[in-house]
């Protein structure tokens, strides 16, 4: 797949800006196989490209940064769709966010729930419009993300905070997330782009070599977490094809509550 084959991602340098935009508004920019495919590409092209110095991920339109996994998606065909690999390779776009030795801004422009919660996590900096709304969908709808998702989280909230956050899958809104200290700034929705763009001026300004060294440095401290993770995605592989992560997909798709209380063991 050539970056000119891209269907659910767009891809622009702008100035040493790489924007990388999920743009699946229908679907709240939620990502299927494909989408993580494009998405890991996009990553790789700004990775070899000397003229990139920074790189921001965000969604189309002012609704969703990116609402997670597409359940839609996963109740018709039962996975996400098909890859390039024939693997979901969502667990190795997590490393590639990581690893890419630029900095990664991730400019949230509406919910960041889910698996859209968790890139947003991942990336080194986070803008939000203050209309954003953040938070875990997973033991909602029969999934969990057991490794950078939660483990790195409870890294920057805290235990108490990070547990509340996927224990009971509330929705929070931009300021409270700033409080928390898992947003760097928030701004009024029309000047997100901006202030996205200062921030990245001021880090197109400094050493690239300092700032690719320090990335390593502060991932150096978290990384024990990928062989969580590893252990973690195996696990969820067999969990949703059991009943129990199919009643919280089709529970999902059917707009009502889900029924657990006949798993509980």
């Amino acid at each position: 797949m050539e970056l000119t084959e891209l269907e659910d991602v767009r891809y622009e340098i702008e100035r040493g800006v790489a924007w990388i935009t999920i743009d699946r508004p229908k679907r709240f920019n939620a990502f299927r196989a494909r989408t993580v495919d494009e998405l890991i590409r996009c990553f790789k092209a700004a990775w070899t490209d000397a003229a990139v110095g920074v790189v921001v991920l965000t969604g189309a339109g002012d609704q969703a940064f990116c609402a997670g996994g597409d359940q839609k998606q996963r109740q018709e065909t039962g996975d996400y769709g098909p890859s390039e690999t024939g693997i979901f390779e969502v667990e190795t776009l997590h490393r590639v966010i990581r690893e890419i030795p630029k900095p990664v801004i991730a400019a949230v422009n509406g919910a960041a729930v889910g698996g859209g919660h968790v890139l947003h996590v991942l990336c080194d900096l986070t803008i939000a419009a203050d209309h954003a709304r953040f938070g875990q969908s997973g033991p909602k709808v029969g999934s969990f993300d057991a490794g950078f998702g939660s483990a790195y989280l409870a890294r920057i909230l805290g235990e108490k905070r990070a547990r509340e956050v996927w224990y009971l899958c509330r929705l929070y809104d931009a300021a409270t997330m700033e409080r928390w200290g898992l947003v760097n700034a928030v701004v009024p929705k029309q000047a997100l782009r901006d202030e996205v763009r200062r921030w990245a001026d001021e880090m197109l300004a400094k050493s690239p070599t300092a700032l690719r060294v320090l990335k390593h440095s502060f991932n150096a401290d978290s990384e024990s977490i990928a062989g969580i993770g590893a252990l973690a995605f195996d696990s969820l592989d067999l969990f949703v094809a059991t009943d129990e992560a199919r009643e919280g997909v089709v529970a999902f798709n059917e707009k009502r509550s889900p029924d657990f209380a006949k798993f509980r063991r």
